[in-house]
């Protein structure tokens, strides 16, 4: 089981549908289809997924940028509003 270091430094287990409804939502931002927008966040998370459980542990900033990386590949307009959109609370 892989856990994720948050910002504020507490583990939690990975949570795929998080990581699903922000590259949703930046899709969506970006002006894509629900059906595009869909497709792009399966194909997402599905590659960072397979990425994490490679690993023991990962921060979500390395998440985040894994993501984004994958997101630029298939979208750049919805990675650029991934990337800049971040939550920063």
């Amino acid at each position: 089981m892989t856990h994720i270091v948050k910002r504020k430094g507490h583990k939690e287990k990975f949570d795929e549908r998080k990581l699903y409804a922000s590259i949703f939502a930046a899709c969506r931002s970006a002006h894509c289809g629900d059906e595009e927008s869909e497709a792009t966040a399966n194909l997402v998370a599905r590659e960072v997924k397979g990425w994490i459980d490679k690993k023991r542990e990962v921060s979500s900033d390395q998440i985040f940028k894994q993501a984004g990386e994958e997101l630029g590949h298939l979208n750049k307009d919805a990675s650029f509003m991934y990337k800049t959109h971040r939550d920063i609370s």
